[in-house]
């Protein structure tokens, strides 16, 4: 575990933050209130299921059905933004990148063109991060502030259906800028994987499960308790694609959170800033401390529920640490062989990229603020 904690920085320093914080306020009975299980049953819930649909083939058998039919880079890289996007409101972005960008890799290997690989892969996390925010299941802090606001899921919709809109136009116009368009021929694998279709079935009976939790339709313990039952016996590698480091994350920053808002000088300190600028407030923070523990933070400090899912998420832009989903594309890119030539430096790239999806969503935040 302690290696663990050493190689993930967020995971690290949340800890100490943690352990620092109980210095100021020792633990007594509240901290077990700090604690809110339901998210954690819900996150643990959707990634078990995910972990099983990405054991099973699922998403490799769409995703090459969906390519064998295009004999475009450009198209390639097209699809491939968009299934991040739209998967990113389904499978969170951090699922989803790890599903999709070693797959993106390999197939666009092919083309020979380094840079359009790199784009690609940049503007694949891009609509992730942009496509999770679109839904309460998207990302984690999505489901933290949809749950500790207790929102409505029609008016979290319509909440983020404007800055969702722009961005699939946005990463649409910079695939066509970005990326260089070869003539190629992509073969469905002759060998398959064979999908177990009862699997399949069960997983999508669990998901649907882990939804009703979301919409607080059924308790949050008795779709823990059928998950992991199911999984027990179906499955157990699935529990090995469960990112348990997130989770102790979450129990870490409501540790952190609870304490600073049991200190009267820095709750009141910290809600003077949040309530003047919420948004703005939630974008920086994002930035340095990434979203999902902006989210937990922040929400500590004000009842503005809406302005902080509209900050986090658009925090998810700009540094590579706004979302730790990020990471995850740099860590796969980062592995690959050094190009023969120069190419685009990619956290360069990335930064540039993100600052200007960046700029244009705040322009649709001040403009839908005037409206």
């Amino acid at each position: 575990m302690l290696e663990r904690i050493k190689k993930d920085p967020v995971l690290f320093i949340s800890g100490i933050l943690a352990i620092v914080s109980c210095f100021f306020v020792h633990p007594d009975e509240k901290y077990i209130g700090y604690i809110d299980f339901r998210v954690l049953a819900i996150l643990f819930c959707m990634m078990l299921v995910v972990s099983e649909l990405v054991i099973l083939g699922v998403f490799d058998k769409l995703t090459n059905k969906l390519l064998s039919k295009v004999h475009s880079s450009r198209i390639v890289s097209l699809i491939l933004v968009w299934l991040s996007f739209f998967l990113g409101m389904i499978l969170t972005n951090d699922v989803t990148l790890v599903t999709l960008v070693p797959f993106a890799i390999a197939l666009m290997k092919t083309f020979d063109d380094r840079k359009t690989l790199t784009f690609t892969l940049i503007l694949m996390t891009v609509a992730t991060n942009l496509g999770s925010m679109q839904t309460p299941i998207g990302n984690p802090q999505n489901i933290y502030l949809f749950t500790h606001y207790n929102m409505e899921i029609g008016n979290f919709t319509l909440l983020m259906l404007p800055y969702s809109l722009c961005s699939l136009i946005l990463v649409t116009i910079a695939v066509f800028v970005l990326c260089k368009d070869q003539k190629i021929t992509h073969e469905e694998p002759k060998e398959q994987k064979k999908i177990p279709a009862v699997k399949v079935a069960i997983c999508i009976v669990l998901f649907v499960l882990s939804l009703l939790v979301v919409l607080r339709v059924i308790h949050f313990l008795i779709a823990f308790g059928v998950l992991f039952a199911v999984m027990l016996i179906m499955d157990r590698k699935a529990f090995k694609g469960v990112d348990y480091t997130l989770l102790i994350t979450f129990v870490f920053f409501f540790v952190f959170v609870g304490n600073m808002g049991r200190i009267e000088f820095v709750y009141n300190a910290i809600s003077g800033i949040v309530e003047k600028q919420p948004v703005l407030t939630a974008i920086a923070s994002s930035q340095v401390i990434s979203n999902v523990p902006a989210a937990l933070l922040l929400s500590a400090f004000t009842d503005n529920g809406e302005a902080l899912i509209i900050g986090t998420n658009l925090g998810g832009l700009g540094t590579l640490i706004a979302s730790m989903a990020s990471l995850i594309t740099y860590k796969f890119h980062a592995a690959l062989p050094k190009p023969k030539e120069k190419s685009v430096g990619y956290v360069g790239a990335f930064t540039v990229v993100n600052i200007i999806f960046l700029a244009v969503l705040l322009g649709v935040y001040f403009i839908s603020g005037l409206i």
